[in-house]
């Protein structure tokens, strides 16, 4: 009975790994070759400008991409060896399979419940905590240069403010306090005491490598738009991007739609210096190409791979 029930666990699983792939892949397809916004063939003569640029331009790309998510890899080696020491390559493949794993998820949730089953069972809940460390550090740092780019877009630009009801949204906000709070409660005492274990050194450099990854990819967007051409001053290009992240980082999403959502506020943002509305969504295109989409599917041969004995 037990080999019977085994084997029907295994094919269940094989059949949820083929499932997230297979997901994945059309996901990206759909956001790549059927975009309303940027039709597949005026993206490849946008891409051809990248293209003329030469082989140096394109290999720098490349390098702020490694950068970028080297430092998220090595980030995350720091943090999920305080339960269980993994090398680099297993860090690698936690990362890049979890993206996998995260993009029809809201806000890449699914991220958490992957990263999880590398480990004992008994160190899930731990790891869980450990990779929503990671990712505040990473939002903590969105947030910090998104005032300052907010402020820098409310002092220099005039725009119409959106209408908003206060008080549906003081009390919207008070119902999802209460709930948190009261869906912790029982469990704040022992997070804060796991936290408080936690050595400041780790706290700082999880920071540091949240803010060189932050501007690692801020200044990937900056050198895409010197490719396309784009005369704007790096001070006003950096606090546009401060808000682009902020804003998008705010708005609850499904993975995938990323791209659509930072394409749109950067449309919006960049419409300020009169920046074309093509050359803005085929920079965001690329950028979603580079750090989400090719790491996705190479996260797929991971997800494939992924031996069910390793979490049991």
């Amino acid at each position: 009975m037990y080999n019977i029930l085994n084997k029907y666990k295994r094919t269940f699983f094989l059949l949820v790994k083929l499932l997230i792939v297979v997901g994945a892949f059309y996901f990206l397809y759909v956001k790549i070759a059927n975009n309303e916004r940027l039709p597949f063939h005026a993206f490849l003569e946008q891409l051809s400008i990248v293209g003329s640029k030469g082989i140096l331009a394109i290999l720098i790309l490349l390098l702020f991409t490694d950068a970028n998510w080297l430092l998220e890899i090595f980030k995350w080696k720091k943090l999920a060896s305080i339960e269980n020491k993994i090398s680099f390559f297993e860090a690698y493949e936690q990362c890049f399979a979890s993206l996998t794993a995260s993009i029809i998820t809201p806000n890449r949730i699914g991220e958490y419940g992957a990263k999880s089953i590398y480990f004992e069972k008994g160190k899930r809940k731990k790891i869980t905590l450990l990779n929503l460390l990671g990712n505040l550090s990473q939002l903590t740092i969105t947030v910090l240069f998104g005032v300052f780019g907010l402020l820098f877009l409310v002092r220099t630009y005039s725009f119409q403010y959106p209408e908003i009801n206060m008080l549906k949204t003081l009390f919207f906000i008070a119902l999802i306090v209460i709930a948190i709070v009261f869906s912790y409660k029982l469990k704040l005492k022992k997070v804060k005491d796991y936290l408080k274990n936690i050595s400041n050194k780790l706290y700082v450099e999880t920071l540091a490598l949240s803010l060189l990854r932050y501007l690692f990819f801020s200044h990937q967007f900056i050198f895409l738009l010197s490719l396309f051409s784009v005369e704007i001053e790096y001070f006003t290009a950096l606090n546009l991007l401060f808000c682009m992240y902020f804003l998008a980082s705010i708005i609850p999403s499904i993975a995938i739609f990323d791209w659509a959502i930072k394409g749109s506020v950067a449309v919006w943002l960049f419409s300020f210096v009169g920046v074309n509305e093509l050359t803005i969504i085929t920079i965001t295109a690329i950028m979603w190409m580079l750090n989400f989409a090719i790491p996705a599917i190479i996260g797929s041969i991971f997800v494939l791979n992924f031996k069910l004995e390793k979490s049991e």
